[in-house]
């Protein structure tokens, strides 16, 4: 019977799908997340009147620069996450502001809505971390600035 070098197979095994899925799986990953934001920002630009009065209606100061800057961290951060461009501060800024929408809009935890969306944004900031983390992978605009 041949010996069969059993040990070797999870790592071929790993470094098969390392080598595959660590360009595929952080794209997939800002692709994903992405369209929340895009879709956010222009439905923002599209109604910006009632979206400024319900920023100000929130007790926020300065709603009209905080509509200015929402509208700019979701659209241009979303293409520039699907580009994978700048990934690493983008994620960063976009999870910073995630957290800040969460604690400034969704607070009332009471109500059991507003507790879904303090979550779902919380969560969202982590998965943005992770890219923050780890970077866009190789199919980005990242991975071919550093190759020239």
């Amino acid at each position: 019977m041949a010996n069969l070098d059993v040990t070797s197979v999870p790592e071929r095994t790993s470094t098969l799908i390392d080598r595959n899925l660590n360009g595929a799986l952080p794209l997939a990953g800002r692709l994903l997340i992405a369209p929340l934001f895009l879709l956010s920002g222009l439905t923002k630009l599209g109604a910006a009147e009632s979206t400024i009065a319900w920023i100000s209606a929130s007790g926020l100061p300065f709603a009209t620069l905080a509509y200015v800057g929402a509208v700019a961290v979701e659209i241009l951060g979303s293409i520039a996450l699907i580009a994978g461009y700048k990934t690493r501060y983008v994620a960063a800024i976009m999870a910073l502001f995630t957290i800040a929408a969460a604690l400034a809009f969704h607070n009332a935890l009471g109500d059991q809505n507003q507790f879904i969306h303090f979550f779902k944004n919380i969560s969202i900031a982590g998965g943005l971390l992770q890219i923050a983390a780890y970077g866009a992978g190789r199919y980005s605009v990242d991975a071919l600035t550093k190759r020239t």
